[in-house]
């Protein structure tokens, strides 16, 4: 088992996740119908379709042959002939576009069908009754889909998914900012056009997170990211990182280690802004880097961060 450095982890308050409910326009939905719908897309993405039973909800991603991260999905399947993927909607088109030119003699359809669901994110109280708190849990309430989602802040999290129109029970309306702010503190980075093919599944934790299954069948990059976990060759992760109401932090932004000037350590994936002013985002960072803690945003001179604490477990390399 290889040993993983330990990141230096600065005391920081963290902000309060309001209760409410917020649309989500950044997000949209492919949908995939037909008799092969779940073998299909089982065997495009990194986590397991096949025996996920209707009525399912998974974490996945879309990787090229090498392994880097085309887009991220919470994949919901209706039934066999029926699955949905939720993803960042600036990635929507290519995606499907994608996932389209493979589909061949499968007896599988795809098409854009974000303007048939309606996507709502539930925090702490307005969430709904679920039979069980574990991430990716789904039910089924009335022509509902409910997606259990990991916690921010110990305050519970769920992605609510109707017919185009409706919106989830009365309940406070959270601005994008607010929902933009749990995402980053549940630490489950959703992948977006300013960081495609920029990492594997596991720089971003997805294997920690259950958005990889290393025990199904073949998909494309399955070979680079099933060695990056049992090689041990892993040197990234997805942290938590703060800076103050000055700093200025966007997707894709390179972060450096005031140890090393030339070198960028790290990748912003997406950010959030507390009500404080403090900038949050989740960061794909070179371990050893996380472990020296010396973190600036733009070049070794540049804005301080400090690493949060991620609110899982990372599993071990093994």
């Amino acid at each position: 088992m290889s040993l993983r450095s330990t990141p230096l982890i600065t005391p920081q308050p963290l902000p309060d996740i309001p209760s409410g409910h917020a649309p989500l326009a950044h997000l949209g939905v492919i949908q995939i119908t037909g008799a092969d719908a779940a073998s299909f897309i089982h065997g495009q993405l990194s986590n397991d379709f096949v025996l996920l039973p209707d009525g399912g909800a998974r974490l996945a991603a879309l990787c090229t042959a090498k392994g880097r991260m085309q887009a991220s999905f919470i994949g919901i399947r209706a039934n066999s002939s029926d699955i949905r993927l939720v993803c960042s909607r600036d990635l929507l088109a290519p995606t499907l576009k994608r996932l389209s030119m493979f589909v061949l003699r499968a007896k599988a359809k795809l098409r854009d069908a974000t303007e048939d669901f309606a996507l709502w994110g539930l925090s702490g109280q307005a969430c709904l009754p679920m039979p069980h708190n574990t991430p990716w849990t789904c039910a089924r309430v009335g022509n509902t889909d409910l997606v259990q989602l990991y916690p921010a802040c110990g305050q519970a999290r769920q992605l609510w998914m109707g017919p185009g129109g409706e919106a989830p029970p009365p309940a406070a309306l959270l601005d994008a900012q607010q929902w933009a702010l749990g995402e980053v503190l549940s630490g489950v980075a959703t992948v977006s056009a300013a960081v495609v093919e920029a990492f594997v599944p596991q720089m971003l934790n997805y294997e920690s997170v259950d958005g990889v299954s290393f025990k199904k069948g073949c998909y494309p990059g399955q070979e680079i990211v099933a060695r990056s976990q049992f090689r041990g060759t892993l040197k990234r992760r997805a942290y938590i990182l703060v800076g103050d109401a000055q700093t200025s932090l966007a997707p894709g932004q390179a972060l450096f280690s005031s140890l090393d000037a030339e070198q960028a350590c790290g990748i912003v994936v997406q950010i959030a802004q507390a009500p404080t002013g403090q900038q949050f985002c989740i960061a794909s960072l070179q371990t050893e880097a996380a472990a020296q803690g010396l973190l600036h945003a733009g070049s070794a001179q540049g804005p301080a961060l400090h690493i949060v604490p991620l609110p899982y477990a990372l599993r071990e390399d093994i």
